[in-house]
């Protein structure tokens, strides 16, 4: 069968690789699974009752919730009786909920737990439109999805056929509002063909026996990037399950023992970093080996041929310290996709060398989200980059460095907004991503910076910041960085130490503190932050080179409005939050 609708996936799923762990998540300490066959009766019972309840096609539905089968149930009911889904972040705020359901005039929410709910509650006030809402967790007093689903016999599958051949693969199936780095959130408008196009040429450059393996899927589902890997996954046979939570990851992953996950490299950065702190821990020849390992995998190129006595050595490596971070991965990894921001190299090489395969993926919400994907052959490998481009993908390199994309996969617009549109998508038909670039060997497209990040000293030399952060946060010392200095004489930047390696090293040297506060201001502590500037900076040019610091006590988080829901920046803010501290790097 073709499949050229989002909920042609699950039907195709069933025709060609039929599962009895379709989707699974874990309830009361068990894995509780869904058949092929059962996802499908869930999916088609779920949109017979939302008919039933007066909703029509065309008609925008929200989805709030943290991942779990219900989430892709209500996607697939939403999208196969024509009407429009509007994704929401969980962690999201009350405001930002307002704001998109006004935006979107959306007619029913389906949110997962009590906590949502209680945002939904402050806003009752504040939407145009009253909104229909019904929980996946069953609250008190409150209306439970399971009452939207009719029962067998009140199906009418000729209505359902007959909205489903009134869909066509050219018209809106979501709108995706952006996580909000410059302002205020835009909703992207995305095609059944736009996702489709896109989890097809994903599925182009899969495994070709993917067929009866697992992933592993914490990522939010209402961001593209997991959203549009489960169609991908749908179709190649590939049984999702969902972890609790970002905290069970670790237990998770050894349980379901998956062959594949995607992941933001923020994880990756917390996954690493907790493994060398655990190797500070070790003595004698076990600290000894550990690091003689990360040493050899430092050093490591995919694509690169090395000589009999540096093999030796990695494959002693694999056997006695990286086999187990494999086994802590699950120990049937076959490789993991990273995306949605720039993953630091020296992690994607450490990583290789222990036999775990790193993917850059590359993409944004407006694109669907695939730009570009790392293959999973050594030989095509280039740290740094993001990988070849995607089947159907185009990418021209503007005059001024800036990545510009063509394909099935760039969306409609974004709703409501001609005049953002028109900002982004040129006369041509490329999409303006904003991002700066350039094409390695003619195949593999390198990302170095945020077009708008990129900020100009008043020497008139160019800052990348991304490039500065990246670099730097390899210390084990530094949890998050922000590189400042538009205007200035010299760049800068505010740190967030990482304070459970500092306490160690501390420990180590013998040094006494009292309080968090107490170890950042110590001398010994900022000698020693002095002396990782000085060595990273021996990366850069002297223009580039990072002259002062503020360390800050307090992270970045998503609560506090300093970072994305995909863990970005929100640098506008960070500079709002911390113009005072930033006046004092420049006071002298």
């Amino acid at each position: 069968m073709e499949i050229n609708r989002l909920f042609d996936v699950i039907n195709y799923q069933l025709q060609n690789h039929p599962l009895e762990d379709s989707l699974a998540n874990k309830i009361n300490n068990n894995w509780k699974k869904y058949a092929t066959q059962e996802v499908i009766a869930i999916v088609n019972s779920l949109s017979t009752g939302l008919l039933k309840n007066g909703i029509n096609k065309g008609d925008k539905i929200g989805i709030i919730s943290f991942n779990r089968p219900e989430w892709i149930f209500a996607d697939l009911a939403i999208s196969q009786i024509g009407c429009i889904s509007i994704p929401m972040y969980p962690n999201s705020t009350a405001e930002d909920y307002a704001f998109i359901i006004n935006d979107a005039e959306v007619k029913l929410v389906f949110y997962g737990d009590q906590e949502i709910l209680a945002k939904l509650q402050k806003i009752t006030t504040d939407v145009q439109l009253p909104f229909d809402s019904y929980s996946f967790d069953k609250l008190k007093d409150e209306k439970n999805w399971e009452q939207l689903l009719a029962d067998k016999d009140q199906i009418d599958f000729e209505k359902l056929s007959e909205l489903n051949d009134g869909i066509k693969t050219e018209d809106l199936a979501t709108i995706i509002y952006t996580s909000g780095t410059t302002g205020k959130p835009k909703g992207v408008m995305l095609s059944h063909k736009n996702i489709l196009s896109n989890a097809d040429a994903v599925r182009s450059i899969f495994p070709s026996d993917a067929d009866g393996k697992r992933a592993l899927s914490f990522l939010p589902l209402c961001h593209i990037f997991a959203r549009t890997a489960y169609y991908a996954y749908s179709q190649m046979g590939i049984s999702i399950y969902y972890a609790e939570s970002m905290d069970t990851i670790g237990e998770n992953l050894k349980e379901v023992k998956p062959h594949f996950f995607a992941t933001v490299p923020r994880l990756l950065e917390k996954v690493y970093d907790k493994i060398v702190a655990k190797g500070y821990e070790l003595s004698g020849i076990k600290k000894a080996l550990f690091f003689w390992a990360l040493k050899l995998g430092d050093q490591y190129e995919p694509n690169r041929k090395y000589g009999f006595f540096y093999n030796l050595q990695l494959t002693l490596a694999n056997k006695i310290i990286f086999n187990k971070w494999r086994e802590a991965l699950g120990g049937n990894i076959r490789f993991i996709i990273s995306g949605a921001a720039a993953l630091q190299p020296r992690l994607a090489r450490v990583f290789w060398a222990a036999q775990i395969k790193i993917l850059e993926a590359y993409g944004l919400t407006e694109t669907s989200p695939g730009v570009s994907f790392t293959r999973e052959e050594p030989k095509n490998v280039r740290i740094g980059c993001v990988g070849p481009l995607l089947p159907g993908v185009s990418v021209k390199i503007a005059d001024d460095g800036e990545i510009l994309v063509k394909g099935p996969n760039v969306m409609m617009g974004y709703y409501k907004r001609p005049d953002a549109t028109a900002e982004v998508m040129d006369a041509e038909g490329w999409f303006h991503t904003g991002d700066i670039g350039k094409m390695e060997e003619g195949i593999y497209l390198k990302i170095t910076d945020r077009k708008k990040e990129m900020f100009k000293t008043s020497g008139g030399k160019y800052i990348a910041p991304q490039v500065l952060e990246n670099k730097f946060k390899e210390s084990t010392f530094i949890e998050q960085i922000m590189v400042v200095g538009e205007g200035e004489k010299f760049p800068a930047a505010l740190v967030v130490p990482a304070i459970d390696a500092i306490k160690e090293w501390c420990d180590k040297k013998g040094i006494k503190f009292s309080s968090d506060k107490d170890l950042i201001e110590n001398e010994q502590v900022l000698e020693k932050f002095e002396k990782e500037r000085v060595k990273i900076n021996e990366n850069f040019a002297h223009y580039e080179q990072i002259k002062k610091f503020k360390i800050l006590l307090a992270p970045w988080t998503i609560e506090g409005g300093e970072l994305t829901p995909t863990l970005k920046l929100k640098r506008k803010k960070v500079l709002s939050n911390y113009e005072q501290e930033i006046k004092e790097l420049y006071a002298d």
